[in-house]
């Protein structure tokens, strides 16, 4: 199961760096929301207890797929 980033998302950008897989990205247009790569996601298993994306979002638009 992967992450998925909601409408919610304000592109801020604190969740990229956070990802250990750089599974996620800026989207197409600056300004754009950011976009978790499903294919590339771990929910960061084997790096952390807990998706860092959605511990670092503030405003919570990283969540389940």
């Amino acid at each position: 199961m992967a992450l998925k980033i909601t409408e919610d998302c304000i592109a801020c950008g604190v969740c990229e760096p956070e990802c250990p897989v750089n599974a996620i990205s800026p989207g197409e247009k600056e300004g754009d929301i950011y976009v978790i790569d499903p294919n590339v996601c771990v929910e960061c298993e084997g790096y952390y207890d807990s998706p860092k994306c959605a511990e670092v979002c503030p405003v919570d638009a990283c969540v389940p797929a």
